[in-house]
């Protein structure tokens, strides 16, 4: 029997988000701490292993509620059975011949929920990655971030841009150009990996409650900047400037220069969306125990830069006052 198994990892936003959906540039890393995971193998139907998220069955009306509030109403089922939609399509428009094997398909993953840490795209790329594999197609890797990307925006409506899915489906810590000019001519931006030596030691916090969900955060960025809203439009051209700058100061290793341009990352983004008032928090706390803090994602979740060990543990005891949890992110 023909079983495969693969992974999707986390992901942190170190530098330019979120100008990767408006032809701007990030830094991004995979983060190992973090995983979805996916197991395909033969079978004589094409079935999909309900997972934790996706369970019916509840103790209590309000243990049903707090599910809701988690996982959502349909959990991760329905990006499971838009990403194997997808995947046969671009089979189909490929010329790709897929023999008839049908699978079982069973998913677990351990990405926080609703913090900013792609636990969406996460998945869709570990469906990708077990598909492909299955039954052996080879989907180039610069073209596999759009592809996972049709998944949220054409089949369920989510608002983002390219960054999660380029670094998920790339790993490690990579450099991402999405110049308007360079996109229309070939389909996809340019992807520089980088050597994740030239990283500092960095600190992960996230909330251990809800926060944003992306893909509102990104509607309404997407409406002001669809109206020419130049607060926006500039806004956005200074994050791929600091981008580009922040490759410098990694490659040089720059660290106090990077982290100021983080800090300023967090401060353009203030300038231009409503935060919510708790992820500020976790910024005003990080920046008052002497490190730098972004957001990692949407919101819920920050990264920064902190070499000290007796400042790290100093941030997982503020932290913790809070409600919110600190690690040191493993880079994939």
């Amino acid at each position: 029997m023909k079983i495969v198994k693969t992974k999707a990892y986390a992901r942190a936003a170190l530098i330019g988000n979120p100008s990767d959906g408006y032809f701007g540039k990030t830094i991004a890393v995979t983060v190992k701490n973090f995983s979805a995971q996916v197991v395909v193998y033969e079978w004589p139907e094409l079935e999909i292993i309900l997972s934790r998220q996706d369970r019916c069955l509840f103790d209590s009306l309000d243990e049903l509620v707090e599910d809701v509030k988690l996982n959502g109403l349909y959990g991760g089922l329905r990006l499971i059975k838009a990403a194997i939609k997808r995947f046969a399509e671009y089979c189909l428009r490929s010329g790709i011949r897929l023999p008839p094997q049908n699978f079982s398909l069973r998913y677990e993953t351990n990405i926080p929920r609703q913090v900013g840490l792609a636990g969406s795209s996460a998945i869709i790329t570990a469906v990708y990655r077990a598909l492909m594999q299955f039954y052996e197609v080879k989907i180039p890797q610069e073209i596999l971030p759009n592809l996972i990307l049709e998944v949220e925006n054409r089949e369920i409506g989510i608002q983002a841009g390219l960054q999660d899915r380029v670094i998920q489906s790339y790993e490690g810590l990579v450099y991402m150009d999405f110049n308007r000019v360079y996109m229309e001519a070939h389909g996809h931006g340019r992807y520089e990996s980088l050597d994740v030596n030239l990283l500092p030691p960095l600190y992960l916090a996230y909330r251990s409650d809800l926060s944003e969900i992306s893909g509102v955060v990104h509607s309404n960025l997407r409406a002001r900047w669809d109206r020419g809203d130049m607060d926006v439009i500039m806004a956005i051209r200074t994050l791929a400037d600091i981008t580009e700058q922040g490759k410098e100061c990694l490659l040089r290793k720059d660290i106090a220069s990077l982290a100021q341009l983080m800090d300023r990352n967090f401060d353009l983004r203030a300038g231009i969306l409503t935060l919510d008032p708790r992820n500020v928090e976790m910024v005003k706390l990080a920046r008052s125990l002497g490190v730098c803090a972004n957001y990692a994602g949407s919101g819920g979740s920050i990264v920064g830069i902190c070499a000290e060990e007796a400042q790290f543990e100093q941030l997982k005891q503020e932290f913790t006052k809070i409600g919110c949890l600190v690690l040191r992110p493993q880079i994939a």
